[in-house]
């Protein structure tokens, strides 16, 4: 060792002094068990026995606390989500009466029940294909379904069409195919059109022409998320040599692990293969000769999953159309609150333009848009069946009157640039301006409580008067110019009376 000498001679004491003490503590040892023994000897046999045991026992406890301590804290089982059931058809009927009473629109929600109703009754099985554009899809449709007929089917508010395909199955089940938009035209992504249909659908079906890109693997999880029979389709392995398929089939079978309703198969819905031939002459010349598709693996796939328990097959498809519905029941309700609110909102301007004008007191106009902002808070709360303290309503109020005092200014000029729309105003009513203002103030504060109630579930007194105070300076410019109508209004009957 490159030590110092005295660093060394230090080493070496402490190895002495250490070594000393373990041969003291031996012979100590060894002098009490020499002693424990020779009185053990003069004693009863039952004694000797007890010492013995004891010894023992303290040793086991000794040796138990040190593994105690000593070991590897055990592995925690990954915790699991919890997943929320999906709602029953008399749940939907519940949901659907409550949003009816909100004034929601449910025409949508009727039309996907209607739907749902209709295929129960027809008793075909429906299957949506997926994937991108160029992987073959519309070739494997005519490789399976050479004399199908094919409609179109364009669902109501948008323009994407689904084209669909009806097959009898080699077990004599009667199929519906659907041909989804491919996913590359969205981005990659499922559009809302394909989602809905999948969640229709009692199989789904997605094809790929080779290894998946990101965006394929993000739209093939989402279809795996809805817990659908899901069927992954490798086509056009006409192209691949026998070692490129085989890597192909582990890379995509890999993908489907830990996921029981998921399936791979290979298959190839070419009809024709150009092959070059050798003329007697030493020319070559090229021909497009007609072969045999090789879709059979699908089709069995396909009966295997028809014929492994129809039931499951409808309960999976039924669950999936009522979670639709209830999504599509809840953007209705959304829409409607949100309605409801914006007009809601709007009225408690106006009040407030007006309240500023009947002020004739001073200080009254603080206690009349005090008692307004009180009640705009509680009737927001009540349109989204949420419960609101008291004292989150004032501290709300707190927070946003002491931004409007530092916005003072700011407020009074942009009320005043809304007035010179109205030439003359300023002699048909007294406190114009504080008028508008009062009124932008509103509009912004209701309109960052719906935000907050709508997306929070709650009331957030801070976060709601950050939204307010963030948004001040947006809503003003475009408030401005319609609250002084109002006020143009409200003096102009003044003055007829």
């Amino acid at each position: 060792m490159n030590l110092p000498r005295s660093v060394r001679i230090l080493i070496a004491l402490a190895i002495l002094v250490l070594g000393l003490a373990a041969f003291l503590l031996i012979l100590t040892i060894s002098e009490a068990t020499l002693n424990v023994q020779a009185h053990l000897d003069r004693a009863p046999a039952w004694a000797a026995a007890a010492w013995w045991g004891l010894l023992g026992v303290v040793g086991l406890l000794l040796g138990w606390a040190l593994w105690r301590v000593l070991r590897a804290p055990p592995k925690k089982a990954p915790a699991t989500e919890e997943t929320t059931p999906p709602p029953s058809r008399e749940q939907i009927d519940a949901a659907i009466e409550k949003a009816e009473s909100l004034g929601a629109d449910t025409r949508q929600v009727h039309r996907e029940l209607a739907e749902l109703s209709k295929r129960r009754e027809a008793g075909e099985v429906h299957v949506a294909l997926f994937g991108e554009i160029s992987t073959g899809k519309s070739a494997l449709v005519r490789a399976l379904l050479p004399n199908a007929q094919a409609t179109s089917d364009v669902r109501g508010g948008t323009t994407r069409d689904l084209v669909r395909y009806a097959w009898r199955s080699p077990g004599g089940d009667q199929l519906t195919i659907t041909d989804m938009p491919g996913t590359a035209e969205a981005g990659g992504e499922l559009d809302q059109v394909a989602v809905d249909e999948a969640k229709r659908a009692h199989i789904v079906v997605y094809v790929t022409d080779g290894d998946i890109n990101r965006a394929q693997k993000a739209a093939l999880d989402e279809l795996i998320r809805l817990g659908k029979p899901l069927i992954l389709v490798l086509n056009k392995t006409d192209q691949y040599s026998a070692r490129e398929n085989k890597v192909l089939a582990t890379r995509l079978r890999g993908l489907l692990e830990g996921h029981a309703n998921a399936r791979f198969v290979a298959v190839s819905a070419a009809t024709q293969r150009e092959v070059v031939r050798q003329m007697p002459d030493g020319s070559e010349q090229r021909e497009t000769r007609a072969i045999a598709p090789r879709t059979d693996a699908l089709a069995t796939a396909l009966q295997r999953m028809i014929d492994g328990d129809q039931e499951i097959l409808e309960q999976l498809r039924d669950s999936a159309t009522f979670v639709l519905a209830a999504q599509k029941l809840d953007e209705a309700i959304a829409a409607s609150r949100l309605t409801r609110a914006e007009k809601l909102v709007n009225d408690y301007s106006v009040k407030a333009v007006v309240g500023a004008l009947a002020a004739i007191t001073p200080g009254s106009d603080l206690l009349i848009q005090g008692w307004l902002g009180t009640q705009l808070v509680k009737e927001l709360a009540e349109l989204y069946d949420i419960e609101v303290k008291k004292v989150d309503t004032e501290l709300l109020l707190k927070l946003v009157q002491k931004h409007v005092g530092r916005a003072h200014t700011l407020l009074l000029a942009v009320a005043g640039n809304g007035l010179k729309a109205f030439p003359g105003i300023g002699t048909l009513a007294g406190g114009a301006m504080h008028a508008v203002a009062y009124g932008i103030i509103f509009r912004t504060l209701g309109r960052a409580l719906t935000t907050t109630l709508a997306t929070r579930g709650e009331l957030h007194p801070r976060q709601t008067a950050k939204m307010f105070e963030e948004t001040l300076g947006g809503n003003m410019e475009t408030s401005a110019k319609s609250l002084a109508g109002v006020v143009v209004e409200h003096a102009r009957g003044e003055r007829k009376d």
